[in-house]
Protein backbone atom coordinates (compact mmCIF):
# COMPACT_ATOMS: atom_id res chain seq x y z
CA UNK A 1 0.00 0.00 0.00
CA UNK A 2 1.40 3.41 -0.95
CA UNK A 3 2.04 6.22 1.54
CA UNK A 4 0.70 9.68 0.78
CA UNK A 5 3.02 12.32 2.27
CA UNK A 6 1.98 15.97 2.56
CA UNK A 7 5.05 18.15 2.08
CA UNK A 8 5.13 21.96 2.72
CA UNK A 9 5.94 24.19 -0.24
CA UNK A 10 8.37 26.34 1.77
CA UNK A 11 11.22 23.84 1.58
CA UNK A 12 12.58 21.55 -1.13
CA UNK A 13 11.22 18.01 -0.80
CA UNK A 14 13.81 15.25 -0.39
CA UNK A 15 14.27 12.52 -2.95
CA UNK A 16 12.25 9.44 -2.05
CA UNK A 17 10.85 6.37 -3.78
CA UNK A 18 12.63 5.64 -7.06
CA UNK A 19 15.48 7.94 -6.11
CA UNK A 20 16.38 5.65 -3.22
CA UNK A 21 18.92 2.80 -3.45
CA UNK A 22 17.65 -0.36 -5.10
CA UNK A 23 16.03 -2.69 -2.59
CA UNK A 24 14.55 -0.04 -0.29
CA UNK A 25 11.11 -1.58 -0.52
CA UNK A 26 9.72 0.51 2.35
CA UNK A 27 10.00 3.73 0.32
CA UNK A 28 9.55 2.78 -3.31
CA UNK A 29 5.84 3.62 -3.38
CA UNK A 30 5.78 6.92 -1.46
CA UNK A 31 3.71 9.68 -3.06
CA UNK A 32 4.83 13.22 -2.23
CA UNK A 33 2.04 15.81 -2.31
CA UNK A 34 3.20 19.41 -1.95
CA UNK A 35 0.80 21.68 -0.07
CA UNK A 36 0.59 25.42 0.50
CA UNK A 37 2.02 25.90 3.99
CA UNK A 38 0.16 29.19 4.50
CA UNK A 39 -3.33 28.00 3.52
CA UNK A 40 -5.92 25.48 4.71
CA UNK A 41 -5.44 21.99 3.35
CA UNK A 42 -7.53 21.10 0.28
CA UNK A 43 -10.04 18.30 0.67
CA UNK A 44 -8.01 16.17 -1.74
CA UNK A 45 -5.24 16.02 0.91
CA UNK A 46 -7.42 14.84 3.78
CA UNK A 47 -6.63 11.15 3.27
CA UNK A 48 -2.84 11.65 3.66
CA UNK A 49 -0.88 9.18 5.76
CA UNK A 50 1.99 11.51 6.67
CA UNK A 51 1.87 15.23 7.41
CA UNK A 52 5.20 17.08 7.35
CA UNK A 53 5.02 20.45 9.14
CA UNK A 54 7.37 23.36 8.53
CA UNK A 55 6.62 27.05 8.19
CA UNK A 56 2.93 26.48 8.92
CA UNK A 57 1.00 29.07 10.99
CA UNK A 58 0.06 27.46 14.28
CA UNK A 59 -3.57 28.61 14.06
CA UNK A 60 -4.11 26.24 11.11
CA UNK A 61 -2.95 23.13 12.94
CA UNK A 62 -6.15 22.36 14.90
CA UNK A 63 -8.06 22.41 11.60
CA UNK A 64 -5.39 20.13 10.10
CA UNK A 65 -5.83 17.71 13.00
CA UNK A 66 -9.59 17.55 12.44
CA UNK A 67 -9.24 17.13 8.66
CA UNK A 68 -6.46 14.52 8.58
CA UNK A 69 -8.45 11.64 10.00
CA UNK A 70 -6.19 8.99 8.45
CA UNK A 71 -2.82 10.50 9.32
CA UNK A 72 -0.36 8.05 10.87
CA UNK A 73 2.73 10.25 11.22
CA UNK A 74 3.00 13.97 11.95
CA UNK A 75 6.61 14.90 11.23
CA UNK A 76 7.65 18.35 12.43
CA UNK A 77 10.91 19.77 11.10
CA UNK A 78 11.18 22.11 14.09
CA UNK A 79 12.87 21.12 17.32
CA UNK A 80 9.94 22.09 19.54
CA UNK A 81 6.66 20.28 18.93
CA UNK A 82 4.41 21.88 21.53
CA UNK A 83 2.12 23.28 18.80
CA UNK A 84 1.82 19.83 17.22
CA UNK A 85 1.00 17.98 20.42
CA UNK A 86 -1.57 20.65 21.35
CA UNK A 87 -3.30 20.60 17.95
CA UNK A 88 -5.38 17.51 18.66
CA UNK A 89 -4.17 14.89 16.19
CA UNK A 90 -5.50 11.38 16.74
CA UNK A 91 -4.03 9.49 19.69
CA UNK A 92 -2.67 6.78 17.41
CA UNK A 93 -0.82 9.25 15.17
CA UNK A 94 2.91 9.30 15.86
CA UNK A 95 4.38 12.78 16.34
CA UNK A 96 8.09 13.27 15.67
CA UNK A 97 10.24 16.37 16.05
CA UNK A 98 13.09 17.89 14.10
CA UNK A 99 15.54 17.72 17.03
CA UNK A 100 19.07 17.69 15.65
CA UNK A 101 18.24 19.36 12.36
CA UNK A 102 19.05 22.82 13.70
CA UNK A 103 22.06 22.14 15.91
CA UNK A 104 24.73 23.65 13.69
CA UNK A 105 22.84 26.70 12.36
CA UNK A 106 21.55 27.66 15.83
CA UNK A 107 24.93 27.06 17.46
CA UNK A 108 26.56 29.23 14.80
CA UNK A 109 24.09 32.09 15.34
CA UNK A 110 24.41 31.81 19.11
CA UNK A 111 28.18 32.07 18.85
CA UNK A 112 27.78 35.15 16.65
CA UNK A 113 25.55 36.80 19.27
CA UNK A 114 27.93 35.96 22.10
CA UNK A 115 30.92 37.34 20.20
CA UNK A 116 28.99 40.47 19.22
CA UNK A 117 28.34 41.20 22.89
CA UNK A 118 31.81 40.31 24.09
CA UNK A 119 33.51 42.35 21.37
CA UNK A 120 31.11 45.27 22.08
CA UNK A 121 29.67 45.50 18.58
CA UNK A 122 26.51 47.39 19.69
CA UNK A 123 28.71 50.17 21.09
CA UNK A 124 30.91 50.21 18.00
CA UNK A 125 27.94 50.27 15.62
CA UNK A 126 26.45 53.19 17.53
CA UNK A 127 29.78 55.00 17.26
CA UNK A 128 29.75 54.38 13.53
CA UNK A 129 26.30 55.91 13.21
CA UNK A 130 27.58 58.97 15.07
CA UNK A 131 30.83 59.05 13.05
CA UNK A 132 32.76 58.74 16.30
CA UNK A 133 36.16 57.06 16.58
CA UNK A 134 36.18 55.27 19.94
CA UNK A 135 39.81 55.82 20.89
CA UNK A 136 39.06 54.38 24.34
CA UNK A 137 38.37 51.02 22.69
CA UNK A 138 41.37 51.11 20.36
CA UNK A 139 45.03 50.46 20.96
CA UNK A 140 46.32 48.74 24.09
CA UNK A 141 43.62 47.17 26.24
CA UNK A 142 43.66 44.96 29.36
CA UNK A 143 42.71 41.37 28.66
CA UNK A 144 40.30 41.26 31.58
CA UNK A 145 39.12 44.78 32.41
CA UNK A 146 36.60 45.62 35.11
CA UNK A 147 33.01 45.20 34.00
CA UNK A 148 31.63 43.01 31.19
CA UNK A 149 34.04 40.48 29.70
CA UNK A 150 35.67 41.56 26.45
CA UNK A 151 37.00 38.16 25.44
CA UNK A 152 35.89 34.55 25.68
CA UNK A 153 39.28 33.66 27.14
CA UNK A 154 38.54 32.46 30.69
CA UNK A 155 34.91 33.62 30.45
CA UNK A 156 32.40 31.62 32.52
CA UNK A 157 29.59 30.57 30.17
CA UNK A 158 26.48 28.82 31.44
CA UNK A 159 24.22 27.09 28.89
CA UNK A 160 20.74 26.53 30.32
CA UNK A 161 19.00 23.82 28.32
CA UNK A 162 21.80 21.39 27.61
CA UNK A 163 20.42 19.40 24.69
CA UNK A 164 21.67 18.64 21.21
CA UNK A 165 22.29 22.30 20.25
CA UNK A 166 24.36 22.79 23.40
CA UNK A 167 26.41 19.71 22.51
CA UNK A 168 27.37 21.52 19.29
CA UNK A 169 27.81 24.98 20.82
CA UNK A 170 29.87 24.06 23.88
CA UNK A 171 32.99 22.89 21.96
CA UNK A 172 32.91 26.10 19.89
CA UNK A 173 32.98 28.21 23.04
CA UNK A 174 35.60 26.02 24.66
CA UNK A 175 37.83 26.29 21.59
CA UNK A 176 37.80 30.07 22.05
CA UNK A 177 38.90 29.78 25.66
CA UNK A 178 35.62 29.87 27.58
CA UNK A 179 34.90 27.71 30.60
CA UNK A 180 31.53 26.14 29.85
CA UNK A 181 29.00 24.60 32.19
CA UNK A 182 25.46 23.47 31.50
CA UNK A 183 22.09 23.26 33.21
CA UNK A 184 19.65 20.42 32.56
CA UNK A 185 16.96 18.55 34.43
CA UNK A 186 19.54 16.25 35.97
CA UNK A 187 23.20 16.76 36.81
CA UNK A 188 26.08 14.90 35.21
CA UNK A 189 28.76 15.23 32.56
CA UNK A 190 27.60 15.57 28.95
CA UNK A 191 29.92 15.95 25.97
CA UNK A 192 32.72 16.56 28.46
CA UNK A 193 30.85 19.46 30.08
CA UNK A 194 29.85 19.67 33.73
CA UNK A 195 26.06 19.94 33.91
CA UNK A 196 24.21 20.97 37.06
CA UNK A 197 20.62 20.09 37.78
CA UNK A 198 17.96 22.74 37.19
CA UNK A 199 17.17 22.77 40.90
CA UNK A 200 20.70 24.05 41.56
CA UNK A 201 20.88 26.75 38.87
CA UNK A 202 20.72 29.53 41.47
CA UNK A 203 24.03 28.40 42.91
CA UNK A 204 25.94 28.90 39.64
CA UNK A 205 24.30 32.07 38.30
CA UNK A 206 26.45 34.36 40.52
CA UNK A 207 29.57 32.86 38.90
CA UNK A 208 28.34 33.40 35.33
CA UNK A 209 29.71 35.93 32.84
CA UNK A 210 27.46 34.85 29.95
CA UNK A 211 24.12 33.08 30.36
CA UNK A 212 22.90 31.33 27.21
CA UNK A 213 19.33 30.05 27.22
CA UNK A 214 18.42 27.19 24.89
CA UNK A 215 15.35 26.26 26.89
CA UNK A 216 12.12 25.09 25.23
CA UNK A 217 8.89 26.97 25.78
CA UNK A 218 6.74 25.04 28.27
CA UNK A 219 4.60 25.84 31.29
CA UNK A 220 7.52 24.85 33.51
CA UNK A 221 9.98 27.18 31.80
CA UNK A 222 7.80 30.28 31.50
CA UNK A 223 9.71 33.26 32.94
CA UNK A 224 12.27 31.05 34.67
CA UNK A 225 14.71 33.85 33.93
CA UNK A 226 12.94 36.49 36.00
CA UNK A 227 13.87 39.45 38.19
CA UNK A 228 15.16 37.23 40.99
CA UNK A 229 17.42 35.20 38.72
CA UNK A 230 18.65 38.25 36.80
CA UNK A 231 19.60 39.74 40.16
CA UNK A 232 21.64 36.63 40.92
CA UNK A 233 23.84 37.28 37.88
CA UNK A 234 26.83 39.58 38.28
CA UNK A 235 26.22 43.18 37.15
CA UNK A 236 28.60 42.62 34.23
CA UNK A 237 26.85 39.49 32.92
CA UNK A 238 25.39 39.08 29.45
CA UNK A 239 22.12 37.23 28.70
CA UNK A 240 21.66 35.46 25.36
CA UNK A 241 18.32 33.82 24.50
CA UNK A 242 18.01 31.59 21.45
CA UNK A 243 15.56 29.06 22.88
CA UNK A 244 12.04 30.38 23.35
CA UNK A 245 10.98 33.92 24.17
CA UNK A 246 8.60 32.83 26.94
CA UNK A 247 11.43 31.70 29.23
CA UNK A 248 12.66 35.26 29.75
CA UNK A 249 10.74 37.95 31.62
CA UNK A 250 11.34 40.77 29.16
CA UNK A 251 10.12 43.51 31.51
CA UNK A 252 12.60 42.33 34.13
CA UNK A 253 15.37 42.27 31.53
CA UNK A 254 14.64 45.81 30.33
CA UNK A 255 14.54 47.07 33.93
CA UNK A 256 17.91 45.46 34.70
CA UNK A 257 19.50 46.92 31.58
CA UNK A 258 18.25 50.42 32.37
CA UNK A 259 19.41 50.03 35.97
CA UNK A 260 22.87 48.94 34.84
CA UNK A 261 22.69 45.65 36.70
CA UNK A 262 23.38 43.67 33.51
CA UNK A 263 26.11 44.13 30.94
CA UNK A 264 23.84 43.55 27.93
CA UNK A 265 21.67 41.03 26.14
CA UNK A 266 21.19 39.39 22.76
CA UNK A 267 17.81 37.91 21.85
CA UNK A 268 16.81 35.90 18.80
CA UNK A 269 13.43 34.97 20.31
CA UNK A 270 10.78 37.11 22.00
CA UNK A 271 7.48 36.47 23.75
CA UNK A 272 5.59 38.23 20.95
CA UNK A 273 6.79 37.73 17.40
CA UNK A 274 7.09 39.78 15.29
CA UNK A 275 8.26 42.13 18.03
CA UNK A 276 5.85 45.10 18.16
CA UNK A 277 7.33 48.52 17.30
CA UNK A 278 6.38 49.83 20.75
CA UNK A 279 8.23 47.09 22.62
CA UNK A 280 10.73 48.58 25.10
CA UNK A 281 13.25 45.99 23.93
CA UNK A 282 13.90 48.09 20.81
CA UNK A 283 15.17 50.97 22.93
CA UNK A 284 16.79 49.13 25.82
CA UNK A 285 20.52 49.83 26.19
CA UNK A 286 23.05 47.20 25.17
CA UNK A 287 20.58 44.91 23.38
CA UNK A 288 21.08 42.99 20.14
CA UNK A 289 17.85 41.77 18.53
CA UNK A 290 17.58 39.31 15.66
CA UNK A 291 14.23 38.17 14.17
CA UNK A 292 14.15 34.49 15.21
CA UNK A 293 16.61 33.62 12.48
CA UNK A 294 19.07 31.35 14.30
CA UNK A 295 17.47 28.27 12.77
CA UNK A 296 15.16 28.17 9.79
CA UNK A 297 17.49 25.95 7.76
CA UNK A 298 17.03 22.33 8.84
CA UNK A 299 20.06 20.23 8.00
CA UNK A 300 19.55 16.57 7.07
CA UNK A 301 15.74 16.57 7.03
CA UNK A 302 15.68 14.04 4.18
CA UNK A 303 17.44 11.43 6.28
CA UNK A 304 15.04 12.09 9.15
CA UNK A 305 11.98 11.64 6.96
CA UNK A 306 13.35 8.49 5.33
CA UNK A 307 14.08 6.97 8.75
CA UNK A 308 10.60 7.65 10.06
CA UNK A 309 8.84 6.51 6.90
CA UNK A 310 10.65 3.20 7.26
CA UNK A 311 9.67 3.09 10.95
CA UNK A 312 6.06 3.72 9.96
CA UNK A 313 6.22 0.64 7.74
CA UNK A 314 8.18 -1.60 10.08
CA UNK A 315 7.00 -0.35 13.48
CA UNK A 316 10.54 0.08 14.80
CA UNK A 317 13.44 2.50 14.53
CA UNK A 318 11.64 5.78 15.16
CA UNK A 319 13.79 8.91 15.36
CA UNK A 320 12.71 11.86 17.53
CA UNK A 321 9.40 10.29 18.51
CA UNK A 322 7.60 12.61 20.93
Amino acid sequence: MSLRVLWPDVIEPPALGAAQPVGDSTLDDVEMLVYDAASPLPESAHDADVFVVWGRPSHLLPDDARALTMVQLVQGLMAGTEVLTAAGFADDAVVCSGVGLHDRPVAEHTLALVLALVRRLPTLLEARRECTWRADMAGHQPLHPEGPVTTLLDAEVLIWGFGSIAHTLAPMLTALGARVRGVARSAGVRAGVEVVGAADVDTVLPETDILVSLLPGTEDTRHVIDTRRLDLLPAHAYVVNVGRGSVLDEDALVAALHAGTLGGAALDVMETEPLPPDSPLWRAPGVILTPHCAGGRPVGYGDLLRTNLRALRTGTGWRNRV
